[in-house]
């Protein structure tokens, strides 16, 4: 067999689908706003091959809808599918975190302790803080979570991540939600330190279901405006 060339680790098609994704829940492509893919092409600066290709990566993770001819609608929001997004959510991060709890180590532990506290600081919104949000989360599971199970959960963050995004960005103006959301992570921790996997457990499905609450409150918002 001939030997398999190495290649970037970054390709053009995963620049693409990262910036469009980025593009998408940020809100600067608003849900349900049409685009062709040769728009998106030019905006890039790159071929329309890896804008189709990230695309129809996009549309897998239910970002995207790709019309017939060369067009696409950014997914709109849709209280159905936040829901399923959320039941799949409270299906799996509980169980991983009933195993996880005693694993991850306590210096790891120590380590998102702080970045809890930063959750905490004023000065920062929801869209500062998601990328450490995200960190946070999986590294709480990682030491009982496959490669599969991260796959999953990576796609089912990606999916929450808009409905997220406007749903805490309603809560940034109360001074309280800093603190709120501080003490809402030490609370994943603390359970996380007793070494206890039902209470562990119990503790992430609380903390999801009051995210799904805060998403079904600022989408009817939205609806509304």
């Amino acid at each position: 067999m001939a030997a398999v060339r190495q290649i970037e680790s970054s390709s053009v098609t995963e620049k693409v689908a990262t910036e469009l994704r980025r593009s998408i829940v940020s809100g600067d492509l608003a849900p349900g706003q049409t685009f062709s893919l040769r728009e998106i092409a030019a905006m890039l600066g790159v071929s329309f091959i890896p804008v189709r290709e990230a695309l129809r990566q996009l549309e897998g993770e239910g970002l995207v809808v790709i019309r017939p001819g060369r067009s696409a609608i950014v997914a709109p929001l849709d209280l159905d599918d936040l829901h399923a997004i959320y039941r799949l959510r409270r299906t799996l991060e509980p169980a991983l975190a009933r195993r996880s709890v005693t694993l991850v180590a306590e210096p790891e532990l120590d380590r998102l302790a702080a970045v809890a506290r930063d959750f905490g600081a004023p000065d920062e919104g929801i869209d500062a803080i998601y990328d450490a949000h995200h960190e946070f989360h999986e590294a709480l599971l990682a030491p009982a979570a496959s490669s599969w199970d991260l796959r999953m959960l990576r796609t089912l963050w990606r999916a929450t991540e808009r409905y997220v995004r406007i749903g805490f960005r309603t809560l940034d103006p109360d001074p309280e939600e800093h603190t709120r959301r501080r003490v809402a992570h030490e609370v994943l921790l603390d359970a996380f330190r007793s070494r206890d996997p039902e209470r562990a457990g119990a503790a992430l499905d609380a903390h999801l279901a009051f995210n799904e609450q805060t998403a079904i409150a600022a989408l009817g918002q939205t609806a509304k405006s």
